[in-house]
C-alpha cells in the first residue's frame, strides 16, 4: 500500500507522541476515561498520566464527568481543539499529512462494510421486510459475517502496520481487532460489538476517531468514500 514518495525520511524514525498529548488523546478516543484507562491506552505510567490530566484540567482541556455509574475524564471543546492543533503539528513537522490522508481515505472505503457486518451480527432477516434479533442459531449467517470481519481485519492490520511504522500511536489496531475476532470464534460472541471493551466494533470506531482527530476532520465534513478498487 505504501508509496515511498509520501513518507518522511526513514532515518528520522517513527513519530513518538509526547505523554501529555497521549493522555489528552486517550480521553478523546475513550470518550470517558479514568486515569488508569487513559494510561493503559498507550502503556504509560499511570502517575505521569494522572499529573498530565490534572494539568489539562487546570487549562480547561478536560473535566471530570459521571455517566451511568462510571466516572472519568472527558474532553472540553477547547481540549478537543488543543489536541487537534498538536496532532496537526506532528503531521506538519514530518510531512506525513498526505500519507495519513490517503490511509484515512482507504479506511473510509471499507467503513460501511464493517458497520454493516456488525449490524448483521445483531440482526438478521425474519421474513419479507422484517428483521429480528440474531439469536446466533443460523451458523451459515454467522459464518458469513465472521468471514467478512476476518477480511476486514486483514485490511485493518495492513493499514495499522503502515500507519504505526510512521506514527507509533496509530499502530496496534489490527492486532486488537484480530484479538477480538479470535475470542468470537472461541464462542465469546459479544466481542463483535460489545461496548467499553476492545471488540471488533470498538476498535474499528476508535481508529476512525483517531484518523479524524489526526487530520482535523469533523464527522459531518467527511469526504464521500472512494471505491475500494481505487486502492487495489
Amino acid at each position: 500500500m505504501a508509496n515511498p514518495s509520501d513518507l518522511q525520511d526513514p532515518s528520522a524514525g517513527p513519530v513518538v507522541s509526547a505523554p501529555d498529548l497521549l493522555a489528552l488523546h486517550a480521553v478523546r478516543l475513550k470518550g470517558l476515561a479514568a486515569d488508569d484507562e487513559a494510561a493503559a491506552r498507550y502503556g504509560l505510567d499511570p502517575e505521569v498520566v494522572r499529573e498530565a490530566l490534572l494539568d489539562h484540567e487546570a487549562r480547561g482541556w478536560v473535566s471530570r464527568r459521571a455517566f451511568a455509574g462510571t466516572r472519568g475524564w472527558t474532553l472540553t471543546d477547547s481540549g478537543r481543539a488543543e489536541g487537534e492543533r498538536r496532532l496537526a503539528g506532528e503531521l506538519a513537522e514530518t510531512g506525513l499529512g498526505p500519507f495519513v490522508r490517503e490511509r484515512y481515505e482507504m479506511f473510509l472505503a471499507y467503513n460501511d462494510r464493517c458497520l454493516r457486518a456488525c449490524t448483521d451480527w445483531q440482526l438478521r432477516p425474519d421474513g419479507p421486510g422484517r428483521l429480528a434479533v440474531n439469536d446466533h442459531g443460523d451458523a451459515e449467517w454467522d459464518g458469513r459475517v465472521l468471514d467478512e470481519l476476518t477480511e476486514l481485519g486483514r485490511i485493518l492490520e495492513s493499514l495499522s502496520e503502515e500507519l504505526g511504522a510512521r506514527i507509533v500511536r496509530l499502530g496496534g489496531y489490527g492486532a486488537r481487532f484480530t484479538g477480538a475476532l479470535t475470542r468470537v470464534r472461541r464462542g465469546e460472541l459479544s466481542w463483535v460489538d460489545r461496548v467499553k471493551e476492545d471488540s471488533c466494533h470498538t476498535v474499528w470506531m476508535e481508529l476512525h476517531e483517531d484518523l479524524l482527530a489526526t487530520l482535523g476532520i469533523a464527522r459531518g465534513e467527511e469526504p464521500k468514500p472512494r471505491a475500494q478498487d481505487d486502492f487495489a
